[in-house]
């Protein structure tokens, strides 16, 4: 009997990063915030918060399918990183996307190296809270309809230099705070700086490997002993549910970009910060 409560534990977990895996995949790239909607939904769904950690493992299946759908863009940036350090060609553009790349990584991976040796209690801050995440919510939507307003749309990929990668890394740092969204606030600061729509997501999803391979690798031992967690099978099942729904999601955002705005995402930011917030209010009184 024992073992047989313990099979359907393991089977819930199971289908528990299932659904994990499908909404990382989802909203790792929809400018929505994935780390919110992994903190709110299964809180919703009355299962408890999987923590840092679980969510940063089930973003490696995201990365993968970032890697596998932009294997030969990534080829062309590292080619041409390579040829610049021999040629000393370093205007050529693959080379100055790869350069925009690197330095735009560096803000990102510096909070989080500051957060991990210094900020012990961040799983539990207060900035991970359900009012927070809301509240970030709002204020990001309105930020990108700042930017769908200002922004000229007219810079290609092929365009992007280093300054250009600075800025948006910057911004990309705020991702640290849940709600933030880090395809969102990449794509909002790339749009303010006048670049089009699914060149603007491009660049965010490049720019997304490092940070989010390197925080997933991390906390890769610290998911598999966490008490959300029973083994490794969760995870694996979580990952590879990631990288098929990431892959999907890039390819519908990328053509959904060419011809059409954010607005919808604004809308729904708007209203799942909303949401959120009257759900946490409700069942606290």
């Amino acid at each position: 009997m024992t073992d047989l409560f313990a099979s359907v534990e393991i089977l819930k977990i199971c289908w528990q990063y299932f659904i994990l895996g499908i909404i990382q995949g989802i909203t790792e790239f929809l400018p929505i915030s994935s780390t919110a909607h992994l903190k709110v939904l299964p809180m919703m769904l009355g299962w408890d918060d999987p923590g840092v950690s679980v969510s940063a493992t089930i973003q490696l299946g995201s990365i993968a399918a970032i890697i596998i759908y932009f294997r030969n863009d990534l080829k062309k940036i590292i080619k041409g990183i390579v040829v610049a350090i021999i040629q000393k060609k370093y205007t050529e553009p693959n080379a100055q996307l790869g350069i925009a790349l690197i330095i735009g990584s560096m803000p990102i991976l510096l909070a989080g190296i500051y957060i991990k040796l210094f900020w012990n209690d961040f799983d539990i801050s207060p900035i991970r809270s359900i009012p927070s995440i809301s509240i970030v919510s709002i204020l990001m939507a309105f930020l990108l309809a700042y930017a769908e307003k200002i922004g000229s749309r007219k810079k290609k990929l092929s365009s992007m230099k280093s300054i250009a990668g600075i800025w948006i890394g910057l911004g990309q740092m705020l991702a640290i705070i849940p709600g933030v969204s880090r395809s969102g606030i990449s794509l909002t600061t790339a749009l303010i700086y006048g670049f089009k729509r699914e060149d603007a997501a491009r660049f965010s999803f490049l720019l997304g490997i490092p940070a989010i391979s390197i925080a997933g690798i991390i906390e890769f031992n610290n998911a598999l002993s966490s008490e959300f967690t029973t083994g490794g099978l969760p995870l694996i099942i979580g990952i590879i549910t990631s990288a098929s729904v990431s892959w999907l999601t890039i390819d519908w955002l990328i053509i959904y970009l060419k011809r059409s705005s954010t607005k919808v995402f604004i809308i729904y930011r708007l209203l799942f910060g909303l949401l959120a917030l009257i759900w946490w209010l409700d069942i606290r009184l």
